[in-house]
């Protein structure tokens, strides 16, 4: 039995790995924490550390078990492969990503970093660029700005913010 990697259909990732676990599969879904926005609101959302991709056990050979299933399964789109070999993924592999993952999940990833520049896309400072501080728990986050040669720490809503590259 070895690794391999699947290509799910666009935000399916999830929808994949429950019904190929339901046919008795065994999967791995590598995910993390991220913060986002909901309704005006910082929320943390587990999400698929690659996009479309996830890892599945499967015997050597296309005809072995689980093969010709895989791909009518809902949210799969194909097995990758380079040319007609399958892509193998070593159990070495598989075991730093399960550790990665934890060490992720210690630490979500923040939707804005302190000291990160961001720019205020609405209400009556709307295009100045400021720099973020933190969030204060409801729904709101301070950002640093300057106004009239002065730096004034202001409150404003998480969703009226954006980053700046």
């Amino acid at each position: 039995m070895n690794w391999f990697l699947i290509y799910t259909k666009q935000k399916q990732e999830f929808r994949a790995l429950e019904n190929l676990t339901r046919q008795g599969f065994e999967c791995y879904l590598p995910t993390l924490m991220v913060e986002t926005i909901q309704r005006g609101a910082l929320e943390l959302k587990v999400e698929a550390l690659f996009k479309r991709y996830m890892f599945i056990k499967l015997g050597e050979t296309p005809d072995a078990k689980g093969w010709g299933a895989i791909r009518s399964t809902l949210g799969v789109s194909r097995l990758v492969s380079f040319g007609v070999e399958a892509a193998k993924a070593s159990d070495m592999l598989i075991e730093t990503l399960r550790s990665i993952e934890t060490t992720l999940y210690s630490k979500p990833r923040r939707l804005f970093e302190h000291g990160e520049k961001v720019e205020i896309k609405a209400g009556p400072f709307a295009g100045l660029e400021g720099i973020y501080q933190l969030a204060d728990g409801e729904m709101r986050s301070f950002v640093l700005i300057e106004l009239l040669s002065k730096q004034i720490k202001l409150p404003a809503n998480h969703a009226e913010l954006m980053k700046k590259p």
